[in-house]
């Protein structure tokens, strides 16, 4: 177990090396992003033009030896099955074959989600959820592992389409990358006048390691004391005024799993709060909607997760774990 958690933690820190040697200066969201891949979940980048989120997406593709990448520049004339795939008729078998489409790899880009129409949308949410396709009356499995991170630029509304919350909540996370600190955005001019893209990334792990590290995570500990400070969470905003849609229950095991990679990623075989404090905001701020009177007095969903986090109280640990 020791030697797992070793392996775990060490495979972690040098994919997050090899990630921010290309986007530079932004190590939490590097963190951020690696822990969901590494708990099997789907990613959304939400921020603003030009800050490298197509980049840390393609990036982390790279950083996986042998990843099939494949990337959908969502527009709003795109149909569902440029997506999913289509029947085709094979005239030399005088039958219908399906031909896949590009949600069929181990990392799917879609490239501003929010700017195709809500049909092609919902298209993605079988395969995010079961990690398989129905056409017509058959269904086929994509590849394993699979892991759908998606970008949206929040600042831009002409022509967009706004994720419904069922579609949100099939994220396990949500990040901003933000600008980058002067010294870093030297960096980043260098590297980008010189050519450099996430292509020059090194693969370092092995597509297998992602398997590896699901078997490990399993047996990192999430104690009761943990499990009730996350349900407290969730209960506090389901009972917020400043809130009309509360944490869902897969809310709460999409914290518990998240924290228990971020246990792992630190060789720790047990969950502890401060792992679920730390990625609270990143797993459940776009699983709650404001009120319309929060919304009205500027209030931001941060902020009231914030709140939350202040005053729901830790619950102490068993005596082995102190």
């Amino acid at each position: 177990m020791v030697a797992d958690l070793l392996w775990l933690q060490r495979s972690f820190d040098i994919a997050h090396t090899a990630i921010e040697a290309f986007v530079k200066g932004k190590s939490e969201a590097v963190e951020s992003a690696l822990i969901c891949v590494f708990a099997g979940g789907h990613l959304l980048i939400e921020d603003r033009p030009g800050v490298a989120k197509t980049s840390l997406a393609r990036a982390i593709a790279r950083v996986f030896d042998g990843a099939e990448f494949q990337r959908i520049q969502f527009t709003p004339d795109l149909l569902p099955s440029d997506l999913t795939g289509t029947e085709i008729y094979d005239e030399s078998q005088h039958a219908f074959r399906f031909r896949e489409g590009p949600v069929f790899t181990n990392v799917l880009l879609g490239d501003e989600i929010n700017r195709a129409s809500p049909k092609v949308q919902s298209a993605l949410l079988q395969v995010m959820a079961e990690g398989r396709v129905t056409v017509g009356r058959q269904t086929h499995s994509v590849p394993t592992p699979f892991c759908c991170i998606a970008t949206q630029n929040p600042v831009d509304f002409q022509g967009t389409y706004a994720l419904p919350e069922a579609q949100l909540d099939r994220f396990l996370m949500r990040i901003s990358i933000g600008y980058p600190d002067p010294l870093d955005e030297i960096d980043v001019i260098t590297q980008g006048v010189s050519g450099r893209t996430a292509d020059d990334v090194e693969p370092v792990l092995a597509m297998s390691d992602l398997r590896r590290v699901a078997g490990i995570v399993q047996t990192v500990e999430v104690n009761d004391p943990v499990k009730r400070y996350i349900v407290d969470i969730a209960e506090a905003t389901r009972t917020s005024e400043k809130l009309r849609l509360g944490v869902s229950p897969r809310g709460c095991i999409a914290l518990a799993t998240a924290a228990r990679v971020r246990a792992a990623t630190r060789g720790r075989e047990f969950t502890a709060h401060d792992d679920v404090k730390a990625l609270a905001q990143e797993v459940l701020g776009h699983r709650i909607l404001l009120s319309d009177q929060a919304e009205l007095d500027g209030t931001t969903a941060e902020q009231v997760l914030a709140t939350i986090l202040d005053t729901v109280p830790v619950q102490p640990a068993p005596a082995s774990r102190r």
